[in-house]
């Protein structure tokens, strides 16, 4: 099962919530929402531009499979070195 970890990245980057929601120009409530509920695909990458990273980075997924939360489609992650 695939889990988020957008506030791990957050901090391995050495930044905070409201660091990367400025950059966003969104309120830190606003980012904690997404980051705490489910986030659309687009929402991933918006987070991920604001981190400076890609969005497979923001998935710990076991199996590399998510589960798209729109039409429940199985989408495969591939993280390249």
């Amino acid at each position: 099962m695939s889990k988020l970890i957008i506030k791990e990245v957050i901090k391995s980057r050495g930044l905070t919530v409201a660091q990367v929601a400025g950059k966003m120009s969104i309120l830190p409530s606003a980012l904690s929402q997404s980051i705490n509920g489910n986030p659309s695909f687009d929402k991933l990458c918006e987070i991920a531009e604001a981190i400076g990273c890609e969005v497979s980075e923001l998935i710990d997924s076991g199996s590399n499979v998510i589960t798209c939360p729109h039409c429940g489609s199985k989408i495969r992650v591939k993280v390249e070195e």
